[in-house]
């Protein structure tokens, strides 16, 4: 049964890597489309504040995508969970929060609450890459 069940979670796998390339390229496409169509609307070349954070937004969450991206491709080929990037998602993931956020709209606990995840993937990132360095062992972790 054990069998089955890993070539069934392989297949699942392959399955959401082809459709997260989907989506990565997507949002690209879309990406594009938003940084022309702002380009060219009146004042030509010249982008409001709203439309620039918009485009850093998507232009974060093509990387996001794209740090999943190889997440899965590593736990496929070798079975791993890269940790390193996982965090480093995270990390990305709230720092598009923080660009696209209007500070003015959010109460001071939210804002608290955002710093201390900050702080704590950011602690978190840099813990694992110290500890991956001082033993000399590679940035992923086993799935047994």
């Amino acid at each position: 049964m054990l069998p089955i069940v890993r070539k069934f979670e392989s297949i699942i796998t392959r399955i959401l890597l082809v459709m997260m390339a989907g989506v990565v390229l997507l949002a690209t496409v879309e990406l594009g489309w938003i940084l022309v169509k702002d380009a060219i609307t009146p004042p030509v070349f010249l982008l409001e504040i709203e439309e620039l954070l918009d485009l850093f937004g998507q232009f974060l969450l093509v990387l996001i995508g794209i740090e999943l991206l190889h997440s899965m491709k590593v736990y496929i080929e070798r079975r791993e969970i890269h940790l390193e990037a996982v965090l480093a998602v995270a990390v990305i993931a709230i720092a598009r929060k923080i660009v696209v956020l209007d500070p003015k709209e959010q109460s001071e606990a939210t804002l608290l609450g955002i710093a201390a995840i900050m702080l704590a993937l950011t602690l978190g990132y840099y813990l694992v890459r110290r500890t991956h360095r001082e033993n000399g062992t590679p940035h992923v972790a086993s799935k047994q």
